[in-house]
């Protein structure tokens, strides 16, 4: 079996990233909450290779999504494919709190 894992960064690659993901959803016909709604079983054929399974037959993205404005990941949640990710598929706060914390350090 094969898995790929996204990484989206920057505001380019997250915009670069959502269609990406638009257009494989609608290829395995998964809708934007991450539901199957296809009507062939070849769309499921290698399904895990870019998503994985969640419960209740929802497919979440293996994907990470990385800026330093917040701006653009809440473009991104509040975009059409937005609930296809976890929460924790964004980076955005950790990144920040991980800089924040090294400055202070320095600054010590």
């Amino acid at each position: 079996m094969r898995e790929i894992v996204h990484i989206q960064a920057g505001q380019c690659g997250n915009q670069i990233g959502t269609k990406f993901w638009e257009v494989i959803s609608d290829e395995h016909g998964i809708d934007a909450a991450g539901n199957y709604v296809g009507d062939s079983v070849l769309q499921l054929d290698r399904i895990n290779v870019y998503y994985n399974e969640a419960s209740f037959h929802k497919y979440v993205p293996r994907a990470v999504l990385v800026d330093l404005e917040p701006g653009t990941m809440d473009s991104v949640r509040s975009g059409a494919f937005g609930q296809l990710f976890r929460p924790d598929n964004f980076i955005f706060e950790h990144l920040l709190l991980f800089l924040q914390t090294k400055i202070c350090i320095k600054l010590i």
